[in-house]
C-alpha cells in the first residue's frame, strides 16, 4: 500500500462508506419508489440500504477501531466496547433489513430462499452472529482466561474479514440480482445499460473499493495495535 497515514486513509474512507449509503439510498428513492414499512416494493427497499450501511460501512468501520493510533495508548476496554457496539448497530439493522424482505417476499407470494444471494446473505448474518457472541464472551466478559483469548483472536480476525468479504459478496449479487428482476420486463433491457443499471453498477463498485481498502488496513502491519492486553481487558462492562 502507498505510505500514508492512518488518519487521512480513515478519513477517505469515511466518504466512501458515506457515498455508498448515499448512493443506496438514491437508487431505492429514485428508481424503487422510496420507502414505506407496509409490505410493500417500497418496504423492500429497506433491506438493500440496511444490509449496505450495517453490514457493509458499519461493520467497516468496526473493523478498523484498534487501527487507530489513539487505541494503541492507554485502556484498551473503550476500544472493545466501541468496537462490539459498532458491531451490534450493524447487526440490529442487518435484522431489521432481513425483515423487510421475508415480509415482502411473504406478502407478495414469493418464494424465500431461492437465490444465490438469500443463502449467502443469511449465511453471512448467521455466521457474524456468531462472532459478536462469541467476541463478546472472549474479550469483553471477565471469565475467559488469557491463553483462551489469546488462542481465539487469530481465529476472530480471519472470521472478521471473511464476514466482511461475504458481505460485500452478497450486496454485490443483490445489487444484480434486483437489476435483472426489475429491467428485464421494461421498456429498455438491462443488456443496454439504462440509468438505473449505470447508476446501482456504481454502487456496486463503491461497495467492492470500500471493502478492499477496509481489508488492506487490517492487513497492514505498521496499522495495528502492538500485542499485549491492557490491565482491563478482563474488566466486565
Amino acid at each position: 500500500m502507498l505510505d500514508v497515514s492512518f488518519i487521512p486513509f480513515f478519513s477517505f474512507l469515511a466518504l466512501l462508506g458515506l457515498l455508498c449509503v448515499a448512493f443506496v439510498s438514491a437508487w431505492c428513492q429514485h428508481w424503487r419508489g422510496g420507502f414505506a414499512w407496509d409490505g410493500s416494493a417500497q418496504m423492500f427497499n429497506w433491506h438493500p440500504v440496511l444490509m449496505v450501511t450495517g453490514m457493509v460501512v458499519l461493520y467497516g468501520a468496526a473493523a478498523l477501531v484498534y487501527r487507530f493510533p489513539s487505541s494503541w495508548r492507554g485502556p484498551k476496554l473503550p476500544w472493545k466496547v466501541l468496537h462490539s457496539v459498532l458491531a451490534l448497530v450493524a447487526f440490529i439493522l442487518a435484522v431489521v433489513a432481513l425483515v423487510a424482505v421475508f415480509r415482502f417476499h411473504n406478502d407478495h407470494g414469493t418464494p424465500n430462499m431461492y437465490s444465490l444471494h438469500s443463502w449467502l446473505g443469511l449465511a453471512t448474518v448467521l455466521l457474524f452472529s456468531c462472532q459478536w457472541v462469541t467476541g463478546l464472551s472472549t474479550f469483553l466478559l471477565p471469565w475467559a482466561p488469557t491463553w483462551l483469548r489469546a488462542l481465539y483472536k487469530p481465529l476472530h480476525v480471519f472470521f472478521g474479514s471473511t464476514i466482511l468479504m461475504l458481505s460485500m459478496a452478497s450486496c454485490i449479487s443483490g445489487i444484480n440480482e434486483k437489476l435483472f428482476f426489475s429491467l428485464k420486463n421494461g421498456t429498455t433491457q438491462y443488456k443496454l445499460l439504462p440509468p438505473e443499471a449505470v447508476f446501482a453498477n456504481t454502487l456496486g463498485l463503491l461497495i467492492l473499493l470500500f471493502g478492499v481498502l477496509v481489508l488492506g488496513a487490517l492487513a497492514r502491519s505498521s496499522w495495528k495495535r502492538p500485542n499485549g492486553d491492557s490491565p482491563d481487558s478482563c474488566q466486565v462492562l
